[in-house]
């Protein structure tokens, strides 16, 4: 526990008796690193100097391209948030399949995931498929535990699905590629979704009274017009998710590009809504400047306290702690979700991707573990954060628009079965990898000790012995000193410029080497 000191250890609680005590988190680790910057020169661990190295974190901060992401993809969650486009797919997929027990809930669970490949914001999706869905569903004789849960469940699958924030911040503190990373978390978000699905299946053929089928005349006649309708909110989500997704995927814009380009994309639906106002795009870019702020100043604090700790050899101690575990790098996966699944009862999930990630990162690499894997991991924990009774932000936003006779207790045992969905899609991806790193491009594989390379030309050397370019082999002179082919320099007869004693001047030896031909890669 104390093999690199007590300075680690006392760093750690610390922070997390600051953040018990409710002091905000950025200025929590900043000053905690700071503190304990002091006593570490004080007690001899670093130099001075070594804090000289804040000021070029706190720049690299600011001038990281890749977290220009965060405040496009949150502009453009908060014009989709009001500019009807969820209004539209709700209607209609909900009337699709309202004919059938459960209809509502498919549609909310298909819608939320649309929703989440063009937003990338869990509020916007749990309170815009509330104020439009719970309405309906209890007016219509469903569970309240049960319609407030599939709500709640199906606007936090926006956290895994790409454009996900936590996809972003996960890249940039792991330092792999937020394309790479998005593509990796595909699979998982599909099969998210599948199981929601399967549990909503099961449901109406085991309580179908908790479910019931919308009436004829409120879902209508399956006709073209209803089709038509379904399709023309399909349609602009499906344009806009390549415009985001695709453009990713294809190599034609980087994440912060493509955030700009969904920003257009999003203002542009907005438009055709008749919905894009001034005041619209001052409530976006105040709920953005929040957000952005919020996360700069994390990194800030938590950038200082990461220096220290590294200074107080706190991530040796760290790697010392985890690389030990049982059961190798699954004992080390399934102590870490656990540990996540912890924190996330008290922090945010920017807090603990700043915070913690930067610890486990080089921990799991050492064990071999891939970063890309064991960041789609952590995102599929840290949705359970926005589902824990009684903390979780999805539950909040849940509370904060349902109707007065909607209890709290069953909000937080609605969220339950989802809850325990999401730590089953956890043990999956842990012992299913190939659910993460089947949909990345890993490129040829070519073994560098099998490449052989020929330069034609050089008569009778083959294989691994070298040309001599018409010098002699390796020998002794008349007087017994060794001759190393092409680090000898020719006797001169004479001075330079001058025609040799012995008569005509011999025309120069060139080696012979066929230049002609390029040389040959095997």
């Amino acid at each position: 526990m104390f093999t690199y000191g007590i300075m680690p250890p006392l760093m750690f609680v610390g922070m997390i008796l600051f953040m018990l005590y409710g002091f905000p988190v950025a200025f929590s680790l900043a000053a905690v690193g700071l503190f304990f910057g002091v006593i570490g020169i004080l007690t001899g661990h670093f130099d001075p100097v070594f804090l000289q190295a804040l000021p070029h974190r706190f720049f690299g901060i600011v001038s990281n391209d890749l977290l220009l992401a965060i405040p496009f993809f949150t502009f453009m969650g908060a014009i989709l948030e009001r500019c009807g486009l969820a209004e539209d797919l709700l209607e209609g997929t909900g009337k699709l399949f309202g004919a059938i027990p459960g209809g509502l809930a498919y549609a909310v669970i298909v819608v939320g995931a649309i929703l989440g490949a063009i937003t990338g914001t869990v509020a916007a999706s749990v309170i815009t498929m509330g104020v439009i869905s719970l309405p309906i569903m209890l007016r219509y004789g469903y569970n309240q535990r049960l319609a407030t849960g599939v709500i709640a469940a199906s606007g936090t699958i926006t956290q895994l699905i790409p454009p996900s924030l936590v996809l972003v911040v996960l890249a940039d503190q792991l330092g792999r590629s937020v394309g790479d990373m998005y593509l990796g978390a595909i699979g998982p978000s599909l099969l998210q979704v599948a199981i929601f699905l399967v549990f909503i299946l099961i449901l109406s053929i085991v309580r179908p009274k908790d479910m019931p089928p919308l009436p004829p005349e409120v879902r209508g006649e399956l006709d073209m017009k209803l089709l038509f309708k379904v399709l023309a909110g399909m349609i602009p989500s499906i344009v806009l998710i390549f415009l985001v997704l695709g453009t990713i995927f294809m190599g034609l814009a980087t994440p912060t590009e493509a955030g700009a380009l969904g920003v257009v994309g999003a203002m542009a639906l907005a438009a055709m809504h008749r919905r894009l106002t001034w005041p619209l795009i001052r409530q976006g870019m105040s709920s953005t400047m929040h957000i952005t702020s919020m996360v700069v100043f994390i990194l800030i604090g938590s950038t200082c306290f990461s220096l220290v700790f590294q200074g107080m050899d706190g991530s040796l101690w760290i790697e010392h702690l985890l690389t030990g575990l049982p059961g190798g790098p699954i004992g080390f996966l399934i102590f870490v979700n656990i540990f996540i699944f912890i924190l996330a009862f008290f922090l945010d999930f920017f807090e603990i991707a700043f915070i913690v990630i930067p610890m486990l990162a080089p921990v799991a690499q050492a064990l071999g573990i891939d970063l890309i894997w064991f960041g789609v991991l952590i995102c599929i924990n840290m949705q359970t954060s926005f589902m824990h009774p009684p903390f979780g932000f999805a539950l909040f936003y849940l509370r904060s628009i349902a109707p007065r006779e909607v209890k709290t207790t069953d909000i937080y045992m609605g969220a339950l079965p989802w809850l325990v969905m999401q730590l089953i899609l956890v043990a999956v991806v842990i012992f299913w990898p190939q659910s993460v790193t089947h949909w990345l491009d890993k490129g040829p594989q070519v073994d560098p000790n099998s490449i052989n390379i020929i330069v034609p030309g050089f008569g009778e050397n083959t294989g691994d012995q070298m040309p001599n370019f018409g010098l002699p082999p390796i020998g002794s002179d008349d007087k017994g000193n060794t001759q190393l082919p092409g680090l000898s320099l020719p006797a001169l007869d004479g001075l330079p410029g001058e025609q040799p004693a012995g008569g005509e001047q011999k025309p120069e030896q060139k080696p012979k080497v066929d230049l002609s031909q390029p040389p040959i890669i095997q």
